[in-house]
């Protein structure tokens, strides 16, 4: 057992040797040209994290005249009225469109789509129908003519034996 408590006497003295070897390699890279290891050199100036902030005074009243300057002036409340006026002027939207065209908001019919594709076939099927009809009317006025030459040639016959 002694030479255990032996072995980790001489593990904790190389330690601490290798310890010590590591810090004096660091001091050496960070020692200046003076020779001076950075800790044991006066601070010449303080790092902006270190210095203080300026004293802002906002709800003590100095006596000092010094500590008087650094006095935060009060703040003025603003009045609940305009603020309420305000947010009620930005609350108003601005009108986009002054008309609304109701053809276009008002809902089509469920059946806009079958109109639509159907409109074609309906052109065609209109001429036709139209040149059908004119067909008949013709058809209608020659036999009519047909008849109104026999009349007509009728009348004239009576008419010369008459006379």
């Amino acid at each position: 057992m002694a030479t255990t408590v032996g072995s980790l006497q001489e593990q904790a003295l190389k330690r601490k040797e290798r310890l010590k070897a590591l810090r004096d390699r660091q001091l050496q890279v960070k020692e200046p040209e003076d020779g001076e290891p950075d800790r044991k050199r006066a601070p010449e100036e303080p790092e902006p994290e270190q210095r203080h902030r300026d004293l802002k005074l906002r709800n003590y009243t100095p006596e000092d005249e010094e500590l008087k300057e650094r006095q935060v002036p009060k703040a003025k409340p603003i009045s609940v009225e305009d603020k309420v006026k305000d947010q009620l002027e930005a609350a108003v939207p601005e009108p986009v469109i002054e008309e609304v065209d109701l053809v276009n908001l008002a809902p089509r019919k469920p059946d806009w789509d079958l109109k639509r594709d159907v409109a074609k076939k309906l052109e065609k099927l209109e001429r036709r129908t139209q040149r059908a009809i004119a067909e008949l009317i013709r058809e209608r006025l020659k036999g009519s003519e047909d008849d109104l030459a026999g009349a007509v040639g009728a009348v004239g016959i009576e008419q010369g034996l008459s006379h």
